[in-house]
């Protein structure tokens, strides 16, 4: 069989535009967390690749669109809880533990951590930079937990309400215990064997509040 040179000959531009695109991201990521997002330039990213900006503009039209590929890029490696397995059928107990230990494990990772961090410094300034954030990981994670406790509502395994002000309430438990040390950078959030204690904790608070017997 004759190769088809035509399509060998596309994919070799295309896996070195798609390998020039993520030493962009690379470098943008090290110098946003280096330097934050006011202090970092596309010549200083264009720079460190060794490459002009010119180059980076057509990767990235703008600085803005630069860090939300930075946050892609980590939320498609350190994402876990997105793929976390919300069962119906399964007890609520189990799934949010699961869920909830995947989810804090997920976010104590440094990148994501560092991530963090980075918005929080820079949204006054810049509020555009906690909405890109916002949209990449949080709200999908929230939405998929969201119409999962909405089911567990309606067969009865929940008392009724706003299923997402549910989430909000579950991962507020779940952030309250080594995460939250972790963002300040204190001692006590290097201790992650913590976390499994933490999560045990979030899901009975938040079976008090949200379960059937919260309405006896």
């Amino acid at each position: 069989m004759i190769p088809d040179s035509t399509a060998e000959g596309r994919s070799a531009p295309d896996d070195a535009a798609a390998a020039r695109r993520q030493a962009f991201v690379d470098a943008a990521r090290e110098l946003f967390f280096a330097n934050g997002y006011a202090g970092t330039t596309m010549s200083a990213v264009a720079g460190k690749v060794g490459g002009s900006k010119t180059t980076l503009w057509s990767y990235f039209p703008s600085k803005e669109e630069l860090f939300a590929a930075v946050a892609d890029d980590l939320v498609e490696h350190y994402g876990t809880a997105l793929q976390v397995e919300l069962p119906v059928d399964e007890p609520v107990p189990e799934v949010l533990r699961r869920f909830g230990y995947v989810l804090i494990s997920t976010l104590l990772s440094t990148p994501l951590l560092s991530l963090y961090r980075l918005v929080v410094g820079e949204a006054e300034r810049f509020p555009h930079l906690a909405e890109t954030f916002y949209e990449r990981g949080p709200r999908r994670g929230k939405a998929r937990l969201a119409a999962w406790m909405g089911e567990k509502m309606v067969r009865g395994e929940l008392r009724m309400g706003d299923p997402m002000q549910a989430v909000y309430h579950f991962a507020g438990l779940c952030q309250s215990g080594v995460y939250y040390h972790a963002v300040l950078g204190l001692p006590e959030g290097r201790d992650h064997s913590r976390l499994p204690r933490d999560i045990d904790a979030a899901v009975d608070t938040f079976r008090r509040a949200w379960g059937i017997a919260a309405t006896d």
